[in-house]
């Protein structure tokens, strides 16, 4: 099985779209007039969710009519709340065909189909010309990249210079590698988590300048935590990202609440800049 078809067979598989619906229904969403805000538990499938996504929103330079590229988009959550706030478009790539199915769907369940533009591709081999957006984001999705020098490389050649780039990631901690499963992987295949340090050389190479790096981990470590809290009193909410996760999401939170605290991963967000 090639790297491409496993990382995406661990992020989703048959009907997502469907499950997704199953559990609005659940929790007494009328998909009819569903909202973005309503969808957020979910479809802001990465690491602390929706507060992760708004968190970097707020330190990014988005113009009103900007066009925006999202690789690794998910289920669409972060590229249409962007879209929403900063009257811009967002185009969206993921390797997870399910996934970039259920996020066209959903744009078009909350009328957002022509602000947002989803499709199924890999971001070490991007579909758009040089220079033609204004900035652009990926949000733990590093973490399943096998070659980060192409990825970055095919972000910097997308880019306008003076756009920006920025990510989300769980990088390798001081101590060693993760304890499985985690979010990104059940056993550790398909997972390439690389030392910020050395994520910021590969950003450099690249091209990209300017390279603000912040400590994410306590944040995180908080959100996990929060988490594992809900579920023991059983107060889980119904329409959550542990849907997606499945039977063995108790375990991945766990685990990754630990491995931050035992310093094997190191959250980050990078901030950076295409030179002029």
């Amino acid at each position: 099985m090639t790297d491409a078809k496993t990382i995406s067979d661990h992020w989703g598989k048959g009907d997502v779209f469907s499950r997704i619906l199953e559990a609005m229904e659940r929790s007494g969403i009328d998909a009819s007039s569903v909202t973005i805000e309503q969808l957020a538990p979910v479809d802001h499938f990465h690491a602390r969710g929706f507060p992760a996504t708004v968190e970097l929103a707020d330190a990014l330079p988005v113009k009103d009519g900007d066009r925006l590229v999202d690789i690794g988009c998910g289920l669409g959550g972060p590229a249409r709340y962007l879209a929403k706030r900063f009257n811009c478009h967002v185009d969206g790539i993921d390797i997870t065909a399910p996934f970039v199915d259920a996020a066209k769907k959903l744009s078009v369940l909350v009328g957002m189909e022509d602000a947002v533009e989803c499709q199924h591709g890999d971001g070490q081999k991007l579909p758009y010309d040089d220079e033609v957006f204004d900035g652009g984001y990926t949000q733990h999705v590093t973490m399943n990249v096998p070659d980060r020098d192409v990825f970055f490389d095919e972000a910097f050649r997308v880019l306008k210079p003076r756009a920006f780039f920025a990510l989300t990631e769980h990088g390798l901690g001081e101590v060693g590698g993760p304890h499985h499963p985690v979010p990104w992987s059940e056993d550790g295949s398909g997972a390439y988590l690389m030392r910020p340090a050395d994520t910021v050389t590969a950003l450099k190479n690249a091209g990209f300048t300017d390279i603000k790096v912040t400590d994410t981990g306590e944040k995180y470590l908080q959100g996990y935590n929060r988490a594992i809290e809900l579920a023991e009193k059983g107060q889980a909410p119904v329409f959550g990202a542990h849907i997606l996760l499945g039977k063995l999401a108790p375990q991945i939170v766990r685990n990754a609440a630990r491995n931050i605290e035992e310093r094997r991963t190191h959250p980050v967000q990078i901030i950076c800049s295409k030179p002029k």
